[in-house]
């Protein structure tokens, strides 16, 4: 049986620090390998596979050096969660090739609105007017990001969108998942799982890469095992709404390397529409953080 984490909010700040810093790494490798920068472009499928086989291989070297004990997996749920996982790194490595870092990064943040949109229907949980406003104004700021004008409307902003969305629902997944099982083990059945479904859905479309994008992809799969190691962690040692504000670290860190590596400064738009989600963002989790605690649901499967 998995013994809880002792909480510790100073730990999981920290460690949520450090998951940023590598999680933009990943989109900016990414949009390295999603352009001809190194070689004809790789397709979305194939940089997410490529972030998964790496990471796969990173994470169970790590099991078989520390031999953590691992229990039997609640496989249901290890399956929605990877789903759900595959599909939003998979949209949002696609965005990053035609949008700014720092847009497809601060439209990402809309996931805790859609996880607690789907908390509804999902978990029973209701939500109060001041959640919903925080979320009514999270996804003002993402209208704004989106441009929506004949002569500035970015359609590929709607794929960071869409990976905001399945990301929402894998929130909740994720913190089911961290109540019963240990880090590692949630990381490796990932990993796993998600190496499996990569693996099928790159196979029309596998190409070729140079020897460069072989370095970048493995690259993504390292720098996403490190900050997923230290999310789960996290997640483990503090409750969401405390974790989540940290998470806007990411933003601060795409818009840095994007400026180093691209040239790209964040105009006014983005720097609007960035501070209009985050401000619904942190509103939504300081709202949560308030809440009473509630004994904890009967775990389910979905």
């Amino acid at each position: 049986m998995y013994q809880a984490k002792t909480q510790n909010n100073a730990l999981a700040a920290g460690l949520i620090g450090v998951a940023t810093a590598f999680i933009a790494a990943t989109t900016l490798m990414a949009k390295a390998l999603g352009t001809d920068a190194l070689g004809p472009a790789l397709p979305a499928l194939q940089i997410s596979h490529g972030r998964f086989l790496f990471a796969f291989m990173a994470i169970s070297t790590a099991v078989m050096i520390l031999r953590p004990a691992l229990s039997p997996p609640h496989w249901r749920l290890h399956l929605a969660r990877t789903s759900c996982g595959w599909a939003g790194i998979t949209l949002m490595f696609a965005s990053v090739a035609y949008i700014p870092l720092a847009d497809a990064t601060a439209i990402s943040f809309l996931n805790p609105v859609f996880g607690m949109m789907l908390a509804i229907p999902l978990l029973g949980e209701t939500v109060g007017r001041i959640r919903w406003f925080a979320a009514a104004l999270a996804l003002f700021g993402a209208f704004i990001l989106l441009r929506p004008t004949p002569e500035s409307f970015q359609p590929a902003a709607l794929l960071a969108f869409g990976a905001a969305m399945v990301m929402g629902l894998e929130l909740i997944f994720i913190k089911k998942l961290t109540g019963r099982e240990g880090p590692f083990q949630i990381l490796f059945f990932n990993n796993l799982m998600g190496l499996g479904i990569a693996t099928l859905a790159v196979l029309p479309v596998w190409q070729m890469p140079s020897t460069a994008q072989w370095v970048l992809l493995a690259g993504i799969g390292v720098c996403m095992a490190v900050a997923q190691t230290c999310f789960v962690n996290a997640m483990a040692r503090a409750d969401a709404s405390f974790v989540a504000p940290f998470s806007y670290g990411t933003l601060i860190f795409a818009a840095l390397y994007d400026q180093i590596f691209y040239g790209v400064v964040p105009d006014a738009v983005t720097l609007i529409g960035a501070g209009i989600i985050i401000a619904g963002a942190a509103l939504l989790a300081l709202r949560e953080a308030r809440q009473k605690p509630k004994p904890p649901a009967a775990h389910t499967a979905l």
